[in-house]
């Protein structure tokens, strides 16, 4: 039985088993065991995604309403070569709420600001979206709501 090799599925090219991605394109590597070879939907998934965007920590870059609207994220982010996965929001992760309740996108680090670009151009993602993890109304009501406090303690400490 001859050695077996990698191909890269877009230029061509054989490489050694130990490759992963085509240095001349970047693409992931696909066995070569003939004209048959049909790639499962996950190898066909990780054939979008482009090295340049897989790398460094997980961070969100998004939210969603519902399981189907982080799917359609997730299909939008990989049309454009970006990882992604979701997770259940923080008290939606007990199983009776496994398919309800919101989800979080995360992307690798290096692919934050493609996929912020993307979200904004398929207005996914307000213009106006700070960093912030509550959005900017819940950071005023927590402030005017801290005000308030001091305000009421210094009414009480000034009161005989």
């Amino acid at each position: 039985m001859a050695e077996e090799f990698l191909v890269c599925p877009s230029c061509g090219d054989t490489h050694p088993p130990t490759d992963r991605f085509c240095p001349r394109c970047g693409m992931p590597l696909i066995s070569s065991g003939g004209s048959e070879y049909q790639a499962s939907e996950r190898q066909r998934r990780a054939r979008k995604i482009k090295p340049q965007y897989s790398e460094g920590d997980l961070t969100q870059v998004v939210g969603a309403r519902n399981q189907v609207e982080a799917d359609f994220i997730q299909n939008l982010l990989l049309e454009e070569g970006i990882p992604s996965m979701q997770r259940r929001a923080r008290g939606f992760d007990v199983p009776d709420f496994l398919a309800a309740g919101p989800r979080e996108i995360l992307v690798p680090a290096s692919g934050v600001p493609a996929a912020r670009d993307v979200l904004l151009q398929s207005e996914l993602l307000p213009t106006g979206q700070s960093g912030l993890p509550w959005g900017a109304t819940a950071w005023r009501v927590a402030a005017f709501l801290l005000a308030g406090l001091a305000l009421l303690a210094i009414l009480a400490y000034l009161h005989p």
